[in-house]
């Protein structure tokens, strides 16, 4: 069992983990799951994805993140820091003038939300890598006991490996070999970091699921390369702002009767690879879990929203070869306003607030309870586009 990254929104206003994130991480570790990974660790403070982001810089407090870690290694589980850099999927908000490998701006209207971002210099590009380094070798001194870098959901990793979002003429762009070039050079800059025995995975999309995006063959063959250079595990997804299919966008028939989103795309993978393999995303039930591991298709189970209702959901599965959860279909009625609220993403989030606080979750609370919370935490703000 394998805890997915989420968007948890528990930092603090200088960006460090509270109180409220560290019981989160307490209670998942007790929960049954084997291995959790943290939401998005942003490592440059001036470049976030959401407003209050986690960072792991040379400002930040570092004694609050030794007990993050040491609370989410309780009960024998394993805790890995997702280490990310937004690019330009920084909102219009935090960022004025945010930095991807071109100056494509985002579409399918999120134009007023994001500002055109400005190309990064190369200088740029070697500065970013060593931040994720200092990032890592920081990470695994303070306890935690992996690392996992995003380079899916079109965060800036992924920006680099799209050849729609990268049109560069030098040596970081063209090509596949040379759009990979800045993932190979953040994964040498972390393992230089943190050791030959340090595990380090990857979070990579199976496609971007938009026309001159980063396609399915591509992606495996960027697979093939990072276990060539000593990755330990791959985590599988898709998508991005543009199209989120990492929450469901657009999903085939015949893969919600397997439950997981991209489990086609496993078995593919699987067939050319010996090292794990994880899928996150439509889980829903031990019979599908159990038939994706028979089948060889996963070597973990990936799980994160289910996690958000239901802390001890692990426990439960792990327990019962019948049990399963589900999910409520959220919606106000208002389909504008549901994308406006950011629903899909603020519900969870206000549920993984309550288990912060050692409060029990509330599985049926209204979408509309939901919106009303989220205006009355943050405003205005609520309805800028934060996160797919």
């Amino acid at each position: 069992m394998f805890k997915s990254a989420m968007s948890e929104q528990l930092a603090d206003p200088n960006h460090a983990p509270t109180e409220e994130l560290i019981h989160l991480y307490r209670t998942w570790s007790e929960g049954g799951t084997g291995l959790l990974v943290t939401g998005n660790v942003m490592v440059d403070r001036t470049a976030l994805g959401e407003p209050r982001n986690v960072v792991l810089d040379e400002k930040s407090d570092l004694s609050l993140f030794r007990k993050w870690a040491q609370a989410g290694r309780q009960n024998g589980t394993q805790i890995w820091m997702q280490l990310n850099h937004p690019g330009k999927q920084t909102p219009n908000f935090l960022s004025t003038e945010p930095v991807a490998p071109s100056a494509i701006p985002l579409a399918n209207g999120l134009e007023k939300t994001f500002n055109r971002p400005r190309e990064l210099t190369e200088n740029e590009i070697v500065i970013i890598i060593k931040k994720f380094a200092w990032a890592a070798a920081q990470a695994k001194e303070l306890g935690f006991t992996g690392i996992q870098i995003h380079a899916a959901h079109g965060y800036l990793i992924n920006q680099f490996l799209s050849p729609h979002h990268n049109r560069r003429n030098d040596q970081w762009g063209g090509t596949l070999e040379n759009r990979l070039r800045f993932l190979r050079e953040v994964y040498s800059a972390i393992r230089e970091a943190v050791g030959e025995d340090f595990p380090v995975g990857v979070k990579l999309n199976s496609a971007d699921f938009q026309k001159g995006g980063f396609s399915e063959e591509e992606s495996m063959q960027v697979l093939k390369a990072l276990q060539d250079e000593g990755i330990n595990l791959i985590e599988i997804s898709g998508g991005n702002y543009e199209n989120p299919s990492m929450v469901g966008a657009n999903v085939k028939e015949s893969t919600i009767k397997r439950e997981a989103y991209f489990i086609e795309y496993a078995e593919k993978a699987r067939a050319q690879l010996q090292i794990p393999v994880v899928v996150t995303g439509g889980f829903r039930s031990a019979a599908a879990m159990e038939a994706a591991l028979v089948s060889n298709a996963v070597d973990m189970i990936g799980l994160a929203r289910p996690l958000a209702v239901d802390p001890r959901l692990s426990h439960k599965l792990l327990s019962d070869g019948n049990h399963k959860i589900t999910l409520k279909k959220l919606t106000t009625g208002i389909p504008r306003l549901d994308f406006m609220a950011m629903l899909d993403v603020t519900w969870y989030e206000q549920q993984l607030a309550l288990i912060g606080k050692g409060k029990p979750t509330k599985p049926n609370m209204s979408a509309w309870t939901s919106v009303l919370k989220t205006l009355t935490a943050v405003g205005l703000l609520s309805f800028q586009r934060r996160r797919a």
